[in-house]
């Protein structure tokens, strides 16, 4: 599940990026990669678009409001692992 959350970051970060330059900046396998964009895609959290007649991926509105509540969780967590939850 962290390697969905670590292509959305990509995309947040950098903006829109060719298929190549998602997955080295993700460090993630060809296979997986693949496997995971297409996903992201069928969720409707990453789109594909043309730009200066490139294709390029980028992430949504609902993409960025699940990286929002991942991180939300991810920093309740610690503070949960401190009452013994």
């Amino acid at each position: 599940m962290e390697i969905y959350f670590d292509i959305l970051d990509v995309l947040v970060r950098y903006g829109p990026l060719k298929l190549t330059h998602i997955m080295y900046k993700a460090n993630v396998n060809c296979d997986t990669f693949l496997k995971c964009i297409n996903y992201l895609i069928k969720q409707g959290l990453v789109e594909e678009r043309f730009m200066e007649g490139k294709r390029v991926y980028a992430v949504t509105r609902r993409g960025l409001d699940v990286i929002r509540a991942f991180k939300e969780v991810k920093q309740a967590l610690p503070i949960a692992e401190k009452w013994g939850c």
